[in-house]
């Protein structure tokens, strides 16, 4: 028997956080898609739900703005004459334009 004690006996803490670090990595390395995807979807949502509140639904700016109020920051353009909204969060920008009485509102795809 060795005359030292082991490391998690000696550094229990140390022990547990670098576990914890490592199962960390470890739910990470398994959700990477999908963390990687989410910064783009809270400008799509915000622009596509306040171009739906608008146009679809006809209701005033402020209602629409308290309406897709989220609790992570977005900002909102508006561009009244081809009924055009864009939305910035997270870093990523997300367009939404008004296709019609029937289509709705719809996502376009990010300029190049």
């Amino acid at each position: 028997m060795s005359s030292h004690p082991s490391f998690i006996r000696r550094r229990p803490f140390g022990s547990f956080a670098i576990l914890v670090l490592l199962c960390l990595c470890a739910v990470i390395w398994v959700w990477r898609v999908q963390l990687f995807a989410f910064p783009s979807i809270i400008s799509a949502y915000t622009a596509k739900e306040y171009c739906s509140c608008r146009y679809v639904m006809n209701n005033p700016a402020d209602d629409c703005q308290r309406y897709v109020k989220q609790w992570l920051p977005s900002t909102l353009s508006e561009s009244l004459s081809d009924k055009r909204i864009t939305a910035t969060g997270m870093g990523r920008q997300s367009t939404a334009q008004w296709q019609g009485q029937r289509q709705g509102c719809r996502l376009l795809p990010p300029a190049p």
